[in-house]
């Protein structure tokens, strides 16, 4: 019977990018997979799938995204368009001696992740989309879109957009918001089906008003927030939320890839209460045009938006039984 792989320790490494630096750790050897996180993370939403992706014989890498942790944080809220985040990307694989590499992202990291396959196939061999499905670039103006949704409500990318206003929100207590923010899309804290949805604020309202509280999701523990609390008190949230700030851009810049497909081997996995694959359960459907190399597409039953934390052997699953698909 074959051994596992010898995993070895988390190495924590920075290295040249555009902005300037992005902080990683990396675990294994092996072909070399790209881990990239959403929002509010950091690389430690990784800290399933690092040693379970090196034991299956790779060299796992999660980032912290530009903008977050110890990785570059510019003032300037347009360098956090899409471009540049891709740009970050190429800089790691780069860096680390590659020439190309298998993404996977969660969140923004998903969209980040399929961008980056998208506008730079000869890097990104193939992507791996956690919670947020592909939707090609098209239709009107995003923030025209979110400025309709809601009615008499603001959808929660919309109140993200004024740089300075979410952050006057969460920033007086980190740590408490970001533990309703994960309870407010994890399955066994979120709230019922018929109370109100916390995506969107009440008019002169805030998000946390509609927060659960009382008890943390199963899957984070004290310790595990407070790492999440320690990075954003430290740095502060508009770096994280410059992202949202750039969807106008994004759109702009990425006009000549309108209704473009990603033609890269490619797998999806999302919750089946997660209001992301709901929402967006039109995507999906598309695969077949939008994803032509989707090797296989998994809805978890019973699971919320946190998808590799909530159900992280499911999804180490998945994912090293798709990266044993792929060609060397």
């Amino acid at each position: 019977m074959s051994q596992p792989a010898p995993v070895g320790e988390l190495t924590h490494r920075l290295v040249p990018s555009p902005a300037g630096r992005v902080h990683l750790v990396e675990q294994g050897t092996g072909p070399l997979v790209l881990l990239v996180h959403g929002f509010p993370e950091c690389w430690y939403s990784w800290r399933h799938q690092l040693p379970a992706l090196a034991a299956a014989g790779y060299r796992a890498v999660a980032i912290d995204v530009r903008g977050y942790g110890r990785s570059s944080r510019p003032e300037d809220t347009a360098a956090y368009r899409m471009l540049e985040l891709v740009e970050d990307n190429v800089a790691v694989v780069h860096a680390l001696g590659e020439r190309t590499a298998v993404i996977v992202g969660h969140d923004w990291g998903a969209t980040i992740a399929a961008d980056s396959a998208l506008v730079r196939p000869d890097v990104f061999r193939a992507v791996g989309l956690l919670s947020v499905p592909y939707a090609p670039r098209g239709g009107p103006r995003p923030t025209e879109v979110f400025a309709r949704m809601g009615g008499e409500e603001e959808f929660y990318v919309g109140y993200f957009q004024e740089p300075g206003r979410a952050e006057a929100e969460i920033e007086p207590d980190v740590r408490g918001w970001l533990a309703g923010f994960y309870a407010a899309l994890s399955a066994d804290t979120m709230p019922p089906a018929d109370a109100p949805d916390p995506h969107f604020v009440s008019r002169g309202g805030t998000l946390r008003d509609r927060f659960p509280t009382g008890r943390l999701p199963s899957w984070l523990s004290r310790d595990d927030l407070d790492v999440y609390a320690g990075e954003f008190e430290r740095t502060g949230m508009s770096g994280a939320l410059g992202r949202y700030r750039n969807m106008d851009r994004d759109w702009a810049d990425l006009a000549d890839f309108d209704g473009a497909p990603i033609t890269q081997p490619s797998v999806f996995a999302g919750g089946a209460l997660d209001a992301s694959t709901t929402w967006m359960a039109d995507a999906i459907e598309a695969y077949p045009t939008t994803l032509p190399g989707l090797v296989s597409s998994h809805l978890l039953d019973g699971c919320g938006h946190w998808i590799q934390q909530e159900r992280h052997e499911e999804v180490n699953a998945i994912l090293t039984g798709w990266l044993a698909s792929l060609p060397a």
